[in-house]
């Protein structure tokens, strides 16, 4: 989501370690046009974010994961996970429409956003599947979710759709269900097969000297027109932080961390999906690149016909960034069928630790 696009190994999908996952054909982004100045956003986008949430934070294994609360606490629970490089803020203007009958949250998982950087130990790996998973449990828990009447949703884009087969894996007893949006678990001949991304040799951020010059380099990935430009600036703005430049002035550099996938495995994603022990649902963008329909398909198959796979009209890959709306309906009328229907899923058996 900025100008170092290394994205995380995807079974399926070709990767060769250290690479960007797609070639970017330009340095500028869709917002270099703005120079720096925010473009104006509809009414039901000002009143969304003007529904300050609460920030917190909790500590897994040592590292701080930030995340931010609406609503009742006492409502059933639905917390919100982003994608690659990504942050909570990418639900900021989602998160309000859901507050009506669930409590919710969204997190930054370690070393994206807010929350701290691990520190890599040698050939060992700083991030696993299964410790982004503790640190979406530990969010929910601290957050009071286990509490309410409901056990929590799990509503997840992109790679956060991954970790959160993960966890509906490891613990979907304590979860009422998983929403993924857009997290392609592809078909054995689609690409090529993947490497492991334990060659990729992470590459310091640049630091720019204004924010708009920053904002300027901000890309989507994989590359998408993105016609919300006030939603663009919305997540762009909120992927930077102030740092100083060797000079001693004031930079801007981006949050996360590029030594996230240094070792790093994704798993077998089909696998992971059929281990699930919770509802599924999934919704992919009519017209996203990485879930085409045929993705759609065999992910509706590893889940025996059984679970709903719905497709956003009009939008790619980035479903909140081009039919948040669309999203919000679509996420209203899951949640409330699965608050009185049945799952006719049969669940995989819980095989312990």
């Amino acid at each position: 989501m900025s100008d170092t696009p290394i994205a995380p190994p995807v079974a399926g999908i070709s990767y060769e370690a250290g690479k960007p996952l797609f070639d970017l054909q330009a340095n500028q982004g869709q917002l270099a046009a703005l120079a720096g100045s925010p473009p104006p956003g509809p009414r039901w986008f000002t009143d969304a974010i003007a529904k300050t949430p609460e920030e917190r934070f909790v500590v897994v294994k040592d590292a701080r994961i930030h995340y931010l609360r609406w609503g009742d606490a006492t409502k059933p629970g639905v917390l919100l996970v982003h994608g690659n490089a990504a942050h909570a803020c990418w639900w900021s203007f989602i998160a309000p429409f859901l507050t009506g009958d669930y409590h919710v949250a969204a997190m930054d998982l370690s070393g994206m956003g807010d929350s701290d950087w691990r520190a890599s130990d040698g050939d060992q790996p700083a991030y696993t599947m299964a410790l982004f998973a503790d640190e979406m449990l530990a969010v929910m828990k601290d957050a009071g979710m286990f509490a309410a009447a409901k056990p929590p949703v799990i509503v997840a884009h992109s790679f956060g759709g991954f970790v959160a087969m993960k966890a509906a894996a490891d613990y979907g007893d304590r979860l009422t269900g998983i929403v993924i949006i857009d997290s392609p678990v592809n078909p054995p001949l689609r690409g090529e097969s993947v490497r492991r991304s334990a060659d990729h040799k992470p590459r310091p951020h640049n630091v720019y000297p204004s924010l708009a010059a920053a904002l300027a380099r901000f890309r989507l990935m994989p590359p998408q027109i993105c016609e919300n430009l006030f939603l663009l600036d919305w997540v762009a703005r909120r992927s930077l932080k102030e740092v100083a430049t060797a000079n001693g002035d004031v930079g801007f550099t981006w949050k996360f961390d590029p030594a996230i996938w240094r070792h790093f495995s994704i798993g077998d994603t089909a696998l992971l999906l059929k281990e699930t022990r919770c509802r599924v649902a999934v919704f992919r963008g009519a017209h996203s690149v990485l879930m085409p329909p045929r993705v759609g398909d065999y992910i509706f198959d590893l889940l025996d016909r059984a679970a709903p796979v719905v497709e956003i009209p009009e939008a790619q890959h980035h479903i909140m960034l081009d039919q948040p709306l669309a999203l919000v309906a679509a996420l209203r009328a899951l949640l409330a069928d699965w608050e009185h229907s049945v799952a006719t899923r049969r669940m995989a058996p819980f095989a312990g630790p």
